[in-house]
């Protein structure tokens, strides 16, 4: 099954879609341009709307408008409360586990912002970055409960709202993307590019993306990351995808992770 950005959480009602799809969609634009802070600061926005969800979907009307509670913990501790409704697809999920994500997430927003003082190591990045996966995690959960999916067909089309999640991977205003490490081989870049995609890109793409300019040579080095399973080339499409074992390589050098404020 495949689902459509523009249908992505459509069961839960226009008014209640549209603030959670916005507010994790400037989430995804603040933390891809570095500004750390409104990404924490735009996490609590994106917690009340789906809180606002998750007890639309409890109480069975969403035709309700998005709301801020008085005391968000308490708010979301209440919705354990509710009496457990076996008719309810992914009940167990809207009613105690996405709650529970939602109040540590919540919490970074009200308590870490602009208070940190003392220590080593600048924590925006890191809260930033905690907001961006947590966010995300909870998008996908949402969308497979309310569209009855996998938990890898949630991810894919949770994806497509976005394909720039990093900053380090620069969409330009012509389209095309650029890793923004000059210590990269094209090899590495490559790698790191599929990284940030969620179905399979043409190789005269990747080969734009990356300023190499011998066609042959560059299919050389896509040959030689599938000889080491790194990534899958079609031949008939002309198209390369990230392997699983592509992918830890990526998170494993770090190539996203490094040189953040150079």
């Amino acid at each position: 099954m495949s689902l459509a950005a523009s249908n992505l959480l459509a069961p839960v009602g226009e008014a209640l879609r549209g603030t959670v799809i916005k507010s994790y969609s400037e989430i995804v634009s603040r933390y891809a341009h570095m500004h750390w802070e409104p990404a924490e600061l735009n996490g609590g926005k994106f917690c009340e709307a789906v809180y606002c969800v998750l007890k639309a979907a409890l109480d069975g009307d969403f035709s309700v408008s998005p709301t801020k509670p008085k005391n968000f913990k308490q708010a979301c501790e209440a919705l354990e409360k509710y009496p457990v409704a076996s008719t309810i697809v992914g009940e167990r999920s809207i009613r105690i586990l996405i709650p529970r994500v939602l109040i540590p997430l919540y919490d970074i927003r009200n308590n870490r912002g602009v208070g940190h003082i003392g220590g080593d190591v600048d924590p925006n990045f890191m809260d930033a970055t905690l907001v961006m996966h947590q966010s995300s995690w909870v998008m996908a959960e949402l969308v497979r409960v309310f569209h009855a999916v996998s938990t890898a067909e949630a991810q894919a089309a949770v994806k497509q709202l976005t394909a720039l999640r990093h900053p380090l991977i620069w969409q330009t205003s012509n389209g095309l993307k650029r890793v923004l490490r000059t210590d990269l081989g094209t090899a590495d870049k490559i790698l790191t590019l599929l990284y940030g995609e969620s179905t399979p890109v043409k190789v005269s793409d990747l080969q734009q993306w990356t300023s190499y300019k011998n066609s042959s040579n560059f299919k050389k080095i896509i040959l030689r990351l599938q000889d080491k399973l790194l990534v899958e080339y079609d031949s008939a499409s002309h198209t390369v995808e990230l392997s699983p074992l592509g992918a830890t390589l990526v998170e494993d050098k770090d190539f996203l992770g490094a040189n953040i404020s150079s």
